[in-house]
């Protein structure tokens, strides 16, 4: 059986809101008017409630959820930052921990003088700095500022020389959170990998990440944080498809316009209804990269004798308007509609989008025998696109993060010259 470097029982931590000391006149002067005009509205907010895991060593662990969900509180209690309210945190090893930008630096010494200081908060003797020292240096590829007060340094640089140094000096237990993301992307593969390599190596990670793509990739299990309890816990391919299942729920897959006021109309079409379809016809907020997508709208003419285009355009989470679909091949296409209650879906075709978020603006359009916008449905639904990792997607066995605002899987053709 594995031996446990980490073992958390029942964690909580309460912090209450609105509750200062004084540690000043101002403060003083400011709690003696709150007492005699009545006290602010204090509570209590859990950021931590029962939280249960235990970390194998060697080990490589995700912890995944929102902003707000608990994961920096927790990290800090494991790092010894902050205290527990309840419950405990058994720790076998020595911990690194990479938390914020600079964790652990101080501002007025080198980047030089900081490697050491580093490794003795560590624990390690000199020599044991020294024999990484070199190795510390290449890799945060910022030899030129060695011997700058590191309070001269940007972010960047920062994080650079602290991840370094966190991941060479040898901690059995690797503390990382999300802030891998201040770096450059080349710089982000680099830590990646030096994260897998850690985990190979035998000793434990702990990796907070909003990039599911990379908690896939180096991880071996994931722990799903919901409000501050454990909402989910196994294999992290399993845990990210819980998180993102999650997440969908706030997606609006359906949008019902009967009871709105006002409806979006012109005096020829009425929009119903837009949905968000899968190839079952059934509503949909999330889909797996190679499934079709089905946006579907209802309309009501009223005005007959049109010929009327509904139109789609699709934004990502950057608003990016990634491209506009309407309908230009059926039928109805160059013909005049009649009164009467139309619905019209367009198939978006699996291995196009790209991963993440999308929104929808739904209208209606007349192009002959002049341009009409009859109505223009702004943010009318929205949806999400996931990669299931499985290999046969256009990432293939890349499990990076991938740009892009599309994803399509095109034809390739390789020929072997000799």
């Amino acid at each position: 059986m594995t031996r446990r470097a980490i073992t958390v029982e029942n964690l909580s931590k309460l912090y209450r809101i609105g509750e200062r000391s004084a540690s000043s006149l101002r403060d003083a002067v400011a709690g003696w008017f709150t007492r005699n005009g009545g006290d602010p509205a204090k509570g209590e907010f859990w950021a931590l409630r029962d939280v249960s895991f235990d970390v194998g060593e060697g080990e490589t662990l995700g912890i995944i959820g929102g902003n707000g969900a608990g994961k920096s509180t927790l990290l800090k209690i494991l790092s010894r930052i902050t205290k527990p309210t309840k419950g405990s945190a058994e720790i076998r090893g020595r911990v690194g921990s990479l938390l914020e930008v600079g964790t652990g630096f101080h501002n007025e010494l080198t980047g030089r003088e900081n490697i050491y200081l580093n490794g003795a908060v560590l624990g390690m003797r000199r020599a044991e700095i020294e024999r990484k020292f070199d190795e510390i240096v290449a890799f945060s590829e910022i030899e030129e500022f060695l011997d700058t007060p590191v309070k001269h340094y940007s972010s960047g640089m920062y994080m650079r020389l602290a991840f370094s140094v966190a991941a060479h000096l040898e901690p059995e237990i690797l503390i990382v959170d999300e802030v891998l993301a201040v770096g450059d992307v080349n710089f982000q593969k680099k830590c990646l990998g030096k994260m897998r390599d850690v985990g190979r190596s035998g000793r434990t990670v702990l990796f907070v990440s909003h990039d599911m793509a990379a908690v896939s990739r180096i991880c071996d299990r994931a722990i799903v944080l919901s409000h501050g309890r454990v909402a989910a816990e196994g294999p992290a391919g399993e845990a990210i498809r819980e998180y993102l299942s999650g997440a969908s729920s706030a997606l609006r897959a359906e949008r019902i316009f009967e009871d709105s006021h006002p409806q979006p109309a012109s005096e020829v079409v009425r929009l119903k209804r837009v949905r968000i379809v899968d190839q079952s016809g059934a509503v949909c907020a999330r889909f797996d990269i190679r499934n079709e997508i089905g946006i579907e709208a209802t309309y009501e003419v009223i005005k007959p004798g049109h010929v009327l285009l509904p139109n789609f355009q699709i934004y990502n989470q950057e608003r990016v308007h990634i491209f506009t679909i309407q309908d230009v091949v059926s039928e109805w296409s160059d013909r005049p509609k009649e009164r009467g209650e139309f619905t019209s879906t367009a198939w978006i075709p699996g291995n196009l989008m790209a991963e993440g978020s999308f929104t929808v603006n739904a209208a209606v359009v007349t192009y002959l025998p002049r341009m009409t916008v009859h109505f223009n449905a702004l943010d009318a639904v929205s949806f999400d696109v996931f990669d299931p990792m499985t290999g046969d997607t256009a990432r293939g066995h890349f499990a990076g993060t991938m740009e892009g605002v599309v994803r399509p899987i095109v034809k390739w053709e390789t020929l072997n010259k000799r």
